[in-house]
């Protein structure tokens, strides 16, 4: 596995590989790797010819200070992880590599797609997420970027983003990877206790009952009993959101699109944990 932690030596790299018409697949991660990760170094490395893993911790989409300092980053684990799945290269900037002249707001309207869920309560996030997203693409430029299901929202915005500044790049979006509980893997999960987890995969149980309410209940009604479920002891839930899949809108009935999500946020051990479910699509 090569890895470039300059900017202008992975690109001279990436050039002679499409100049031999070889196809490059893209992985932006922020570390601390899991085999949910490894799940899109291979959906990469099957769909392309040379897979390409960002680690980089973007200061831009944390709106907490604290959150940031607490990001995991064990980068040697990481380098093995990758070598040991066949990555073909890893690109490892400092801060200063991707913002050379400091982070310049990516001017871009959203419209509601960022007003909702993650972005009610995550102040100026997806700003921070389209800002290094965007730039990681004009740095790599790839022909495929894959991300993960489990950051629904994110990669909706990713999408509309890609859609609208005419990005030369196709989004494959690979199905989320969960630990034998159920539970999502996710880079903060090494944050929580042995207990931590077993308890955390109320998510999951919860999005799962969720589901089998769809032809018998109503968005509304079904929001208010998920609510409930997860107010359980040591968890505090910020939101559980039916949406449509495309807009990400609240619906008033499952009928009213054919594509619809539920979303989840809580917190629990002090860890802020997200998952997602498709309840519906046609």
């Amino acid at each position: 596995m090569f890895i470039f932690k300059r900017v202008t030596d992975l690109q001279r790299f990436v050039e002679r590989q499409k100049k031999e018409g070889k196809l490059v697949g893209f992985v932006p991660t922020m570390g601390a790797l899991h085999e949910g990760h490894m799940s899109l170094i291979k959906r990469a490395n099957d769909e392309s010819e040379i897979s390409v893993c960002s680690i980089f911790v973007n200061p831009t989409q944390f709106n907490d200070k604290d959150d940031l300092k607490k990001y995991p980053r064990p980068i040697e684990k990481d380098i093995e992880l990758l070598i040991a799945n066949a990555c073909d290269v890893l690109f490892l900037p400092e801060v200063e590599d991707v913002y050379p002249k400091g982070p310049k707001p990516l001017v871009i309207d959203f419209g509601k797609l960022d007003k909702v869920m993650e972005g009610a309560f995550r102040e100026g996030h997806f700003a921070g997420v389209a800002q290094v997203v965007k730039r990681l693409l004009d740095i790599v430029l790839p022909d495929k970027l894959f991300m993960g299901q489990k950051d629904f929202q994110q990669f909706t915005i990713i999408q509309n983003m890609i859609d609208q500044l005419d990005i030369p790049t196709e989004l494959v979006v690979c199905d989320i990877m969960r630990e034998k509980s159920g539970l999502a893997m996710s880079s903060r999960n090494v944050r929580l206790s042995e207990k931590g987890r077993k308890a955390a995969t109320l998510l999951h149980k919860t999005l799962k009952a969720a589901k089998k309410k769809v032809n018998s209940s109503t968005p509304e009604k079904v929001e208010k009993w998920a609510l409930k479920e997860l107010a359980a002891p040591g968890f505090e839930p910020e939101y559980f959101t039916i949406a449509d899949g495309y807009t990400l809108q609240p619906i008033k009935e499952f009928s009213d699109t054919d594509y619809v999500v539920a979303c989840i946020a809580v917190w629990h051990e002090g860890v802020r944990l997200i998952d997602n479910m498709i309840l519906k699509k046609e």
